[in-house]
């Protein structure tokens, strides 16, 4: 029988609120987690949103995993070797890998899935550049031979955000062009999709792979052993943020991926509440993605004129992130990582709408439309959507305002139609310091002049930059030619950030096991007693 979406919904709506029901045919009740915005898009090579990744860690596994460290462990590798010259890397996967339709990983799957990603990924066009080959060796081994120095082929395999290079059979990789969602999701993770009970943007259920061989070492960020202690798990969406407070302080949840920032003194004083630390890498950072293809957006001017629109301070205050917030902050590669600079910022650091409207004096804007995406569902989005829109409307841009739920305008996002054809020009987005502290994966960097994703940049004056680093192994010189990047991407407005900040996640104190590590990780919990 089809589920509809008002049918979806009273049915979400009705077991909320009735937890303590009990669910036929499971030993417990399920693991309920919300995410911030609907699941609509299941493949994480194809789709660029976090709602995606975070189903993608259920269901899929990848080669190497970070800790909490930042370090880069093996996960389905047993590990590798590199020749003295650092060209040839050998990689044996673990025994006991299996798809959840019963069929062994082996290293065909692995190749074909690292060439999709690839395809796809800023940090894997990159790697799959500097590769002369890569080759299975047997059933469980395969090899990377560069063509010339990288500096990065763990960090890329073991890369921890949009897009991971989870692995998946080659039968499905092979098959699916990699901006295109494969049909079948069949992965080798600790949980399984249950696509029949699924309402797509609502609802997403999982059972535990009972199969999954998890590694012997302790759970550590995203490595270790994933060890699925729960039997069921359900991926919610609530778009009511008063909703999401209320049903994990009543019990009828157990995890919020983000507490709504409000409710954080309340939450505070709840002894049964438990509110996230996580901090550095995993903090997250407003930014402004502009499509440089669309006019006025392939005039710098226009775009330097975004940046001087962008108040962190108001963003992040208007946000409720006044406390959490750095508004100091100017760093492309976020403050408190290891390639923080503030070469370039003085061009951002004090913004001033009176200079926005000199800049758009300077270029010859003449009052074109521009169409602005806002994401009327997301508790973090929506907030900084709204003073961005203030911001650009007395700044004099024409703003034609668009708003809609994020799964649907996820879809739009990675098209490339005119603005007369569903277009756009401008999506307030946020991401965390997993993508954007390293220069390869930064959106304002690590994609220059690659040409798979819509915001499309392409500058001359940082291809160099980029090449050099990626074939740098010393850290100093490698945070030089970072510092060099900095400055470009600000100069060039590339990806314009809006403030950085720390969007605590909160669960149930009974829970044990949890790993704080800015985004959720579902193995490694189970119920206790609060």
């Amino acid at each position: 029988m089809r589920i509809t979406r008002r049918q979806g919904l009273g049915a979400a709506a009705a077991l909320l609120a009735a937890p303590s029901i009990p669910l036929a045919q499971s030993r417990e009740r399920p693991f309920r987690f919300v995410v911030n915005v609907g699941l609509q898009n299941l493949d994480p090579i194809a789709s660029p949103s976090f709602v995606t990744r975070n189903f993608g860690y259920l269901v899929f596994d990848n080669l190497v995993g970070m800790d909490s460290q930042g370090r880069y462990r093996p996960q389905m590798l047993q590990g590798w070797e590199v020749s003295a010259d650092r060209l040839t890397w050998t990689f044996r996967l673990r025994p006991g890998l299996a798809f959840h339709d019963g069929s062994q990983v082996t290293s065909e799957d692995v190749v074909a899935s690292l060439r999709r990603w690839g395809n796809r990924d800023s940090i894997g066009r990159r790697l799959m550049a500097a590769t002369a080959e890569m080759t299975t060796a047997g059933a469980d081994g395969f090899v990377i031979r560069l063509a010339r120095p990288y500096g990065g082929v763990i960090e890329a395999l073991g890369k921890p955000s949009v897009h991971t290079p989870f692995i998946m059979p080659a039968r499905i990789a092979n098959a699916t062009p990699p901006t295109q969602a494969v049909r079948e999701i069949v992965g080798s993770g600790p949980f399984v999709f249950l696509r029949d009970e699924w309402i797509p943007g609502e609802r997403t259920f999982f059972r535990r792979n009972e199969r999954y061989v998890p590694r012997d070492e302790p759970a550590d960020g995203l490595a270790g052993g994933k060890v699925p202690k729960v039997d069921r798990v359900e991926m919610i969406t609530m778009p009511d943020i008063a909703l999401r407070a209320a049903s994990l302080q009543q019990g009828e949840v157990d995890y919020l991926e983000y507490a709504p920032v409000d409710n954080l003194p309340m939450f505070r004083r709840n002894r049964n509440i438990v509110i996230s630390e996580a901090s550095g890498i995993a903090e997250m950072i407003y930014c402004v993605s502009i499509n440089h293809a669309q006019p006025p957006f392939d005039n710098v001017l226009v775009r330097r004129a975004v940046q001087q629109c962008l108040d962190r301070a108001e963003i992040l205050a208007g946000a409720g992130f006044a406390e959490l917030g750095r508004p100091d902050c100017t760093a492309m590669f976020m403050c408190g990582t290891q390639f923080t600079s503030d070469r370039g910022s003085e061009a951002i650091a004090r913004p001033s709408l009176d200079r926005a409207r000199a800049l758009l004096r300077e270029a010859g804007y003449n009052n074109e439309r521009v169409v602005l995406m806002h994401p009327l569902d997301s508790a973090l989005l929506n907030p900084f959507g709204l003073v961005l829109i203030d911001r650009l409307r007395r700044a004099g841009f024409n703003l034609d305002v668009q708003g809609s739920d994020w799964s649907s305008i996820a879809q739009r996002w990675v098209q490339r139609q005119p603005l007369d054809q569903g277009g756009w020009s401008v999506v307030p987005v946020v991401y965390t310091g997993f993508d954007m502290s390293d220069p390869l994966s930064n959106l304002g960097v690590g994609f220059n002049c690659t040409g798979n994703q819509p915001w499309g940049y392409c500058e001359a004056e940082m291809t160099p930059l980029i090449e050099r680093f990626e074939a740098e192994g010393d850290p100093v010189r490698r945070r030089e030619l970072a510092a060099e990047l900095n400055r470009v991407a600000i100069d060039r407005a590339t990806f314009p950030i809006a403030g950085q900040f720390r969007a605590p996640a909160a669960w149930r104190r009974e829970l044990r096991g949890v790993i704080d590590f800015g985004f959720p990780v579902i193995w490694n919990i189970e119920r206790g007693r609060a």
